[in-house]
């Protein structure tokens, strides 16, 4: 371990990490960002970004993140790869362990580990990720107009999900696992009254169609109440089961709510002071790149205000 004590560690490389460390290093603070095993975030699994300002013609996911990681180096972030074991904020300088053992010590923390899409494990999904299975109809809605798209979920957000997917899907069917949905009943309604949306009850998907072709085809979905199955034909298949914010780690240090999400006041303080969190680690709403890198550049500045205001920057 060394010796030194840095002003920031940023742990994440999504939007909202490497925002904080374009805004932490433009400040001098010469930050380290914590990559993770794989850089970049939830936006390497997806293809086309159409929503991100500034790029008119869309652009790759991973593309936006090199180009982000890119303008965080030229002001010399410095980067460490690997995923955070443990840290320590009980006692200050905070500590962050990497799994591969390198320690480092420092005075504040940006929180940017984000959160993952829950899926249900399949090969056949794995392989299709970015190519017409999806976690976010926000994001990939658009690219559905005009086909038929399957949602897999029964909660508030399969409801929401579904819904938004009608603005280009030009049908839309809901598979459940049990018989009722447990959303509210208001966005329960919506669904059920909607012309565009059906609903396949007591069912879970087998497998997405068609690796090989490298594009949603079908899906195979079992009765689970018969075992029977089908194949229902589809051109997209949205996963609205839910996220896990990756905050393991934190659990015990850190205020976290009843899923596990960074409980934040004043838009990124956490209940530790000189931790700052950042992006889709306490942001379940938005759930954007361009929220998250807002609330990066957030964090950031509040992180220079805080060593300011403790004489140490």
């Amino acid at each position: 371990m060394s010796d030194a004590v840095e002003n920031v560690v940023i742990l994440g490389s999504g939007p909202a990490g490497l925002t904080a460390a374009i805004y932490a290093a433009r400040a001098n603070l010469r930050p380290i960002v914590v990559e993770g095993a794989v850089m970049g975030g939830q936006l390497m699994t997806t293809t086309d970004v159409e929503n991100y300002p500034g790029f008119p013609k869309g652009i790759l996911g991973p593309e936006l993140m090199e180009l982000m990681h890119q303008q965080a180096a030229r002001f010399e972030t410095r980067f460490i790869r690997g995923n955070t074991a443990t840290v320590n904020v009980r006692t200050r300088p905070f500590t962050v362990t990497t799994e591969d053992g390198t320690v480092v010590r420092t005075k504040t923390l940006i929180v940017a580990t984000g959160a993952s899409a829950k899926y249900l494990g399949l090969d056949s999904e794995r392989q299709l990720l970015g190519h017409g299975v999806s976690a976010c109809a926000t994001c990939d809605g658009f690219f559905f107009k005009g086909k038929s798209v399957v949602v897999v979920g029964g909660g508030d957000t399969a409801m929401e999900e579904s819904t938004f997917l009608t603005k280009f899907a030009s049908q839309v069917t809901v598979v459940h696992r049990r018989d009722t949905f447990r959303a509210s009943k208001i966005m329960q309604e919506r669904v059920l009254k909607h012309p565009k949306i059906r609903v396949i009850w007591d069912s879970a998907i087998e497998e997405i169609k068609d690796p090989v072709a490298k594009k949603v085809t079908a899906v195979r979905l079992k009765n689970l109440k018969t075992n029977a199955t089908t194949d229902l034909a589809c051109d997209g298949v949205f996963m609205a089961i839910g996220h896990q914010p990756n905050t393991e780690f934190l659990r015990g240090q850190v205020g976290l709510d009843q899923k596990g999400y960074l409980v934040v006041r004043d838009q990124t303080k956490t209940s530790v002071e000189g931790v700052f969190s950042a992006g889709d680690v306490h942001d379940i709403r938005y759930r954007q790149a361009v929220t998250a890198a807002g609330s990066g550049c957030m964090a950031a500045m509040d992180a220079e205000k805080y060593l300011e205001a403790q004489g140490q920057h």
